[in-house]
């Protein structure tokens, strides 16, 4: 059951486009993830796709069938929301059933076997006749899910499930979903903010912004190959490196009028972005007229270090991985380069990269 968006768009009125030309193909059984910052239209594209908004133009078809304008329970999906939407007064059993129940076409013994099934798969038998104020977060969004499974819905779209949750949970939950959607075979669509739940999660990822789709691709793709400097920025922690550079010769760059980079690929002569990853940058203590930027903090994570540094021109902001043995404190100062590996930005912040380059350095 293949879901193809083709041109969708949603305004309100002529001043308040809310998403703009949006085309993607999501294939059956594959998790797609959709991800931006909040208000970039992740919800709206998610609910126009359920039928619980409606669209301003372009088509949506699930399954071969033109659904622009078919009643949300007739597009055989199911949606689990943000805030789980449980009812307050039944109990976990009656919380899962009762989208069956409303059916009317399914029969009491089928129903339980479904009900019975889909608590099992989210080990919550034990908690079956529990009102969900009796529930932890973790356990009413399991609910959400259980219900979501029993409905037997070939599509589910799922609405940033798991921001209501501690960050230990968030990742019990991650890896429960996932197991779920891929024991299931279901087609699973999801929204989220969080760039971590996209990239361990996704077969696809979307990212949009300003209304806008800014890449498709598999989440080796988003962060390796970027379309450009926000999609760069909004993948890895900390964010990619940023800065201005110029060309010195065919082979080499100079990083924001601090230091040199050698380079493989034909570049402009000026107004070019370098992108490079914490990662990638090198850092050596040096007295001050050596050194081309200063230590700003220090963050300690056990297994590494992240250094932020101020550059000497601009007041360019920095940020490095270095081993957690690694001597840095506020106020050193230090001399900042990279290794030969960086994405490349024109002025409108396209990636131009070319792709032997990242290849090869």
């Amino acid at each position: 059951m293949s879901t193809i968006l083709t041109n969708v768009s949603k305004s309100y009125d002529s001043d308040k486009t809310v998403l703009n030309d949006v085309t993607a193909e999501i294939q059956t059984g594959e998790f797609f993830v959709i991800v931006g910052p909040s208000g970039c239209g992740k919800s709206t594209l998610l609910r126009m796709i359920a039928g619980l908004t409606s669209i301003s133009e372009g088509e949506i078809h699930i399954d071969g069938q033109m659904v622009n304008d078919l009643p949300p329970k007739d597009r055989n999906l199911t949606m689990v929301f943000q805030s789980y939407a449980l009812f307050p007064f039944l109990s976990v059993w009656d919380n899962v059933a009762f989208g069956l129940k409303a059916r009317k076409n399914t029969s009491q013994a089928e129903i339980e076997e479904r009900v019975n099934e889909a608590l099992k798969m989210v080990n919550l038998e034990e908690l079956k006749d529990r009102k969900p104020r009796e529930l932890s977060g973790g356990q009413r969004q399991r609910v959400a899910l259980a219900r979501a499974v029993a409905s037997d819905a070939k599509i589910c779209l799922m609405d940033e499930p798991l921001s209501n949750l501690d960050a230990q949970l968030r990742i019990k939950m991650r890896q429960e979903i996932y197991a779920l959607q891929r024991k299931l075979g279901l087609t699973l669509i999801y929204v989220t903010h969080d760039q971590v739940e996209a990239m361990t999660m996704a077969d696809h990822i979307m990212v949009l912004h300003n209304s806008q789709v800014q890449q498709i691709g598999t989440p080796t793709e988003i962060y390796k190959h970027p379309a450009n400097e926000f999609v760069a920025s909004f993948f890895g922690v900390p964010p990619i490196n940023i800065m201005p550079a110029v060309k010195i010769n065919d082979q080499t760059i100079k990083v924001n009028g601090d230091f040199e980079m050698s380079i493989d690929q034909q570049v402009p002569e000026s107004d070019f972005q370098v992108g490079i990853r914490p990662n990638e940058m090198m850092l050596e203590k040096v007295d001050e007229l050596t050194a081309n930027a200063t230590v700003k903090s220090v963050e300690f994570l056990g297994d590494e270090k992240i250094v932020y540094a101020k550059m000497a021109h601009n007041n360019v902001e920095i940020a490095a991985v270095v081993a957690s043995d690694a001597e840095f404190k506020a106020y050193d100062t230090i001399l900042v380069s990279a290794a030969d590996k960086a994405l490349l930005f024109n002025h409108e912040g396209v990636n131009i990269t070319q792709m032997e380059a990242v290849v090869n350095a």
